[in-house]
């Protein structure tokens, strides 16, 4: 396993808004996890990846005038699971619809649905405000012998709890291949049999068909990437998208639109934002 990287940034001001800012541009250059407890913000890049300059770069073209210093800490391969417990994963409780815990979580309380998720360093943990609006979503949903896509999968946190929600199959996607290998732990630890994990991209769609669609990205891949959702998913089918800002929902309205989804509602959360559409 490759040694990762801890980047912790210091947030002069607006600390909340900067640090979601910041976890949506580094995203994008390859950070795969993300901590934040209103003090630190920390982000993970495997050592290959990091590039002090790119960080800085971000830093210096952010939208909101904040004062960002970084220190970074080198990790070597350990066990994942105990730095996990030890500092960001705790339960997560959806009133009694939905509890997602660890392993090592004790007394944790009964809810219809009951997801255990060893996070390791994938991104997903239903923490972050994309990943728990897309669950509300999910519990909205008819998926009764459906077909559904987990795009991004991370954890693959979404397609367990689809699974566990009456989904025919689902096919859970991502390119990064310890989200990948994650997956398979996870959907072995809640004994789901009807998830099929793939490592790769969205040409990995092509002849597949889905009646519903949960992609939780970021916004540039999704721009990119929605027309190609749409050729996969069946007439009357949901598409559920979510890492982009509430600022960023008429660009992303724009190609739905032109490929022919109708918008049907959104959530908003620390101005996060969750869309769902139909094709009509």
């Amino acid at each position: 396993m490759a040694a990762y990287i801890q980047v912790k940034f210091d947030i002069s001001n607006d600390k909340e808004i900067v640090g979601d800012i910041l976890s949506a541009y580094l995203v994008e250059i390859g950070y795969d996890s993300f901590s934040n407890d209103g003090t630190d913000y920390l982000a993970f890049i495997p050592q290959n990846l990091y590039d002090s300059a790119a960080v800085q770069k971000i830093i210096d073209e952010l939208p909101i005038k904040a004062k960002v210093s970084f220190t970074t800490t080198l990790f070597e391969d350990k066990n994942w699971n105990e730095e996990w417990e030890k500092n960001y994963f705790q339960p997560i409780i959806i009133g009694d619809e939905c509890v997602i815990h660890s392993t090592f979580h004790k007394d944790v309380p009964k809810a219809k649905y009951d997801i255990l998720i060893d996070p390791k360093m994938s991104f997903g943990t239903g923490h972050h405000e994309t990943t728990s609006q897309m669950i509300m979503h999910i519990l909205k949903l008819n998926l009764s012998g459906k077909n559904v896509l987990d795009m991004g999968c991370g954890t693959s946190i979404l397609g367990i709890l689809a699974s566990m929600c009456g989904a025919k199959s689902v096919t859970a996607i991502d390119i990064d291949e310890w989200c990948y290998n994650n997956s398979l732990e996870n959907i072995a630890l809640n004994k789901i049999d009807n998830i099929s994990v793939c490592c790769g991209d969205a040409s990995l769609l092509k002849d597949k068909k889905f009646e519903v669609i949960l992609a939780n990205i970021n916004r540039n891949i999704l721009l990119n990437d929605i027309p190609t959702y749409v050729k996969s998913l069946e007439k009357g089918g949901e598409l559920i998208v979510s890492g982009f800002y509430e600022d960023d929902i008429p660009a992303i309205n724009e190609v739905c639109f032109s490929c022919g989804l109708t918008y049907i509602e959104n959530t908003v959360k620390n101005k996060w934002v969750a869309v769902k559409y139909k094709l009509q």
